[in-house]
């Protein structure tokens, strides 16, 4: 599949939503394919395991209806997020999930089994996997990934280190297939940005905690609003590894910021029990998990005031993309 083209014509502003945590569930993923960019989430949100053929069965139903009732709407697709890692005994079911549901687009984490691209591009679906180097984009492509998700510096959640101006770049040198670029990419201008560094999308996750919509508590939520950059802490403490998080989540938690326990990627747990990312933290008797106790968010979030609904929040995506190329065009005439 031809991703670019593929989502060319139903999405309002070139972004896919990325998939979180705990947070993105099907009243998250609907409103933003409703609002005109591709909504995602993690195959592990859907617990227990069999939920997640009811998940997307409900919501292709719902895009469907919703699809005859706004003939005019631009309605973009959804995408299901794998974790491939060797302690997720779940893969294998829900990728049967999403071959008999045809998902048309899968987020591999992690790494990208070839035996997970070719089962979705049995159906013609498209496989993006995400990447924090130039390593593993060339693992991605050489397992038959379609399409690369660049995790730059000040992304969300698990994050790398790369400047995107470093990493677009020397990706661009040897692959010239779809790109999306994370990292505290929060207004429209930004996802212009994103597309004159070289990206095709911008992935944006951070925006879609702070909405409605967002299955996240109403704590998360303000403190995203109440937050900026600074705010922002990157450890490897709470899953294993590094990741952008909100340096007062983990205050609250009776941690201390400076004094954190260091903590290796072999630690993580990808169970059908849905013990991804939910690894204790012991700081004394204080038992804390991430993400229900530890929240992540990406450095972009100084521009964010309020809880908008997903349709709101893009709406304003849309407008800031449009003035910020109105505004590029003025200055090179």
């Amino acid at each position: 599949m031809d991703v670019v083209n593929f989502l060319k014509d139903k999405t309002r502003v070139p972004v896919i939503g990325a998939p979180l945590f705990t947070v993105s569930y099907p009243e998250l993923v609907l409103a933003q394919c409703k609002a005109g960019v591709v909504g995602s989430f993690p195959a592990l949100n859907a617990r227990p395991e069999e939920k997640l053929s009811e998940w997307l069965t409900m919501m292709k139903k719902e895009l469907e209806e919703y699809r005859t009732d706004n003939p005019d709407a631009v309605i973009a697709p959804f995408a299901v997020n794998q974790i491939c890692h060797h302690s997720n005994n779940r893969l294998e079911h829900d990728m049967e999930m999403c071959v008999e549901h045809e998902v048309p687009i899968v987020i591999t984490s992690l790494r990208a089994p070839k035996f997970v691209v070719d089962a979705v591009h049995s159906y013609g679906g498209a496989v993006m996997h995400d990447v924090i180097n130039i390593r593993h984009a060339k693992k991605a492509i050489d397992e038959g990934a379609d399409g690369l998700i660049l995790v730059c510096a000040g992304a969300g959640g698990h994050a790398g280190a790369l400047s995107p101006f470093a990493l677009v770049r020397e990706v661009r040198e040897f692959f010239d297939g779809p790109v999306a670029l994370s990292g505290s990419i929060s207004h429209g201008a930004s996802v212009l940005s994103a597309q004159a560094m070289g990206a095709d999308f911008a992935y944006i996750g951070t925006r879609f905690i702070a909405t409605q919509e967002a299955n996240a508590s109403q704590g998360y939520k303000d403190m995203i609003v109440e937050s900026s950059a600074k705010d922002i802490m990157y450890s490897p403490t709470f899953t294993g590894v590094h990741g952008n998080y909100l340096r007062p989540s983990v205050v609250n938690a009776g941690l201390d910021p400076e004094d954190l326990p260091y903590a290796d990627k072999n630690d993580m747990n990808f169970g059908s029990s849905g013990k991804d990312m939910d690894k204790s933290i012991a700081q004394g008797d204080n038992q804390k998990k991430a993400w229900k106790d530890i929240w992540g968010s990406g450095q972009g979030i100084g521009n964010l005031h309020e809880v908008p609904t997903v349709m709101e929040a893009v709406d304003a995506l849309v407008k800031e993309y449009e003035e910020a190329k109105s505004a590029l065009s003025s200055k090179s005439a």
